[in-house]
This record gives C-alpha cells, structure tokens and sequence, in this order.
C-alpha cells in the first residue's frame, strides 16, 4: 500500500468517525457539556458578534461585524438579573477587542483604536484614540484580532489576502508564487506599542511570517508567550485532483495551534501541517504531492493539529478559579465552522479544550461545549444555528461564548 493509500485510508476513517458524531441528535438551543457545568443565556440575539471581553465589574464588551443602529460595539450589564444593553459606540465594525491597564482597545479591519475606562465606564466613547492607521485589508482574511503582553505591546494578526499565494488565486494549474510577495505586509503577526498613538503599519514590526490567517490569538500570562491558531488553507483537491481526495481534501490541511516566538516561521504559503503525519509537507502549488517535505521539515510546527476547516476563531488560557483543577491554564478554542467540507458533511461548531503543561499540550483535546449548530447533520455553515466565535473570561471565573450568526452570548458556570 503506498504512502498515499495510507494516508486516504487515515482521514476515511477520521471522517466516518467524525459523520457518526455529527450526525447524532442535539437539541436545537440546549448545550452539552461536562457534568457539573450549565449554560446560561446572557443576550438572545445582538446581530453579527465577533470576539469578546469582560470587564473587572462584570460588564461584556461585544465586537460587531455588522452595525447595530450605526455602532460597532455594544456594552451589556447584568441588571436584575438580566443583561441589557446599556450603551453602545465606535462608528467602525471589526473584530479585535481587548480590556488593558485600563483601556479598552478594538480594532476595524484596517485600524487599532482605544478607549480610556474611568470608574468602568468610557470616556469619551465619539472620539477614541488611534493607536495604528494602515493595516493591509484584502478582499479575504482582512479582519484583524489583537493581544496583549505585560510589557506594553500590542499583536495584530494580519491575513494573507489569498488562498496559497497563486499568480492566479484559486485557481487549479496556477502555480505559487515564489517569493511569495504577500509576506512584506500580510501572512503573520505584527507587534506595536500599546500605549502609542498614531503608529503606521511601517512603524510595527514584523513578529511572526508565514501564517496564512489568524482570528483566534492570545497571549499566556503563566507562559509570557504569544500563541494563536490558524486556519488553515482550502481547496488541495480542486487545485491538485491527482493527489487529493474529497475526503483528503475536506480532513487536511491541519488547522494549527501555534506557539509563536519573535521570528517564527510557519511556512505559508510554501507548506501546511498535516496532522495524520504529523509533519509539514509542501503545497500543491510549489511542488507537494501530499507526502513531500523539501523546504517545509525546517519550518515551524505547530504544539497541535486539528482536522481541517474546523474555523478556530478563538483562544482563551483560563485563569479563573471556578471551574475544577485540570482546567487551570489550559486552552480553550473557539471553532467556528467553515464551507470548505463539502460535499462531505460540515465539522466544527463547538469549544474545545487542550489540556496544558509547560507551555505545550498535555493530553488529547477534549470537546467541551456542543450542541451550537443544531440538530442532526448540516451541509453548509448557512444551515448552523449558531456559530461560535468569540471567548470571554469573566471575573467570577465564567466563560463567555459568543455567535457570529444569531448574535447570542452564553455564560459557562461550574455549579459542582
């Protein structure tokens, strides 16, 4: 049997594992989780959220992706006992959000902006202040998330605006680009000053490259490491049928949780992780046939590989004292669900978590919060009834989720 028959028969298996999973029942709004937690509904409905913070007083900070009643971002406050919406601001929709040292900053696709807190509350929500101005928004992967460290820097992920990096994108028979161009402004993450206004992009420095797209990044206090997943690229059966199967094609690439260092190499658009192998292999596009390494055994790996086109969009180290020991620092991701499965059916839809030691993963992933996209099987992330996306952590030591589709928020409580 060939190293390919190998590999087919590795994701058929994946994949019928995968089918009978999503094909049992879920109750439409009712989450599953591990015993001793429960779900609760913070807001039924708020639009197109995108990622989420909590202040030290309880308050939730939403990201729109959509405007609602002209502004993009939405404070809820819990009051007799239900969250309301008590103020909303910023003229601009995006993705990034993030409370620091006493600032909340936010992002649109191609700006970093902040807000002063005082006595939790913003002053002078009309007229935040400019941090960076000038970040590279495509027409794909332009939304921009953002972290913090404890030294007064500020990441941004900056997405690829392509595919693999193609002279004609997506496009079967186009071969990369190489050099890839895209690389001097986009495909990686970019530090800044937090606490400097008015930078250009040119004033950021490239920290990390060949990383096609991020939405999901955050920093680990216990580590003082930058980590993030990537989603990872599309079509290797449209653009190589030779090589790849639907099956192949739908399981792979690896969508990957990286630990990144000043300087770290991922190798987009040159490779992608393949979690079957665990190895990186070279793209269709440069030369691959789905077995070969050539330039991509001396990139960066990633801590973990999930199957593909799961949609990681976001990732949170929890610090909160509520829930039970083994989940102490550990990794919780946000998969969102992507189009890129079909025909086979859809995957993803749920929170996971990574248990974490040293920096790196300590045992399997684990599902932890299911039931999202509804019941039975979907053919398309249209037909999900919610969408995770965002994650929160609130000063009680609950996790907030956020929907990108419906705009619901559910707080996580341990009750055990």
């Amino acid at each position: 049997m060939t190293n390919n028959s190998l590999r087919h028969s590795s994701v058929i298996i994946l994949l019928a594992i995968g089918f009978i999973m999503a094909t049992k029942p879920v109750k439409d709004i009712e989450l599953t989780l591990p015993s001793g937690f429960k779900a609760e509904t913070v807001v039924e409905s708020l639009g197109r959220n995108r990622h989420i913070t909590v202040n030290g007083n309880g308050d939730i900070y939403v990201k729109l992706d959509k405007p609602k009643d002209g502004k993009g971002i939405i404070v809820l406050r819990k009051t007799d006992g239900q969250y309301k919406i008590i103020k909303s601001f910023g003229n601009f929709t995006g993705t990034g959000i993030a409370i620091k040292n006493g600032y909340l900053y936010a992002t649109s696709d191609n700006t970093v902006y902040r807000y002063k807190f005082s006595n939790n509350e913003i002053i002078n929500p009309d007229n935040p202040e400019i941090i960076v101005s000038g970040l590279v928004a495509g027409n794909q992967h332009s939304s921009k998330s953002i972290a913090l460290d404890d030294k007064g820097n500020l990441y941004v992920t900056i997405g690829a605006p392509s595919n693999a990096c193609q002279v004609k994108d997506r496009s079967a028979g186009s071969p990369g680009q190489d050099p890839c161009p895209l690389l001097e402004k986009a495909g990686g993450v970019w530090q800044f000053r937090a606490d400097r206004l008015n930078q250009s992009y040119a004033e950021g420095i490239r920290y990390a490259t060949g990383i096609r797209n991020i939405v999901g990044i955050a920093w680990n206090e216990k580590e003082k490491t930058l980590y993030a997943m990537q989603h990872g690229r599309d079509q290797l059966n449209n653009i190589a049928p030779d090589n790849y199967s639907n099956e192949e094609s739908a399981e792979l690439p690896s969508e990957e949780f990286l630990l990144i260092k000043k300087g770290s190499d991922f190798g987009w658009p040159y490779c992608y992780y393949d979690h079957i192998q665990k190895k990186k292999v070279l793209g269709p596009e440069y030369g691959g046939d789905g077995n070969k390494q050539g330039r991509c055994a001396d990139k960066d790996q990633p801590i973990l590989g999930f199957p593909g086109h799961w949609g990681p969009n976001d990732l949170l180290f929890y610090t909160g004292k509520m829930f039970p020991d083994k989940y102490k620092n550990g990794a919780f991701i946000a998969f969102h669900g992507s189009w890129n499965r079909a025909p086979l059916p859809q995957a993803g839809y749920f929170v996971v978590f990574v248990p974490m030691k040293d920096g790196k993963p300590s045992g399997n992933y684990e599902i932890f919060a299911n039931g999202f996209a509804g019941k039975g099987t979907i053919a398309g992330p249209g037909q999900a009834k919610y969408r995770p996306c965002g994650l929160a952590q609130g000063p009680d030591g609950a996790l907030y989720v956020s929907d990108s589709k419906e705009g619901r928020i559910w707080k996580i409580v341990y009750e055990k």
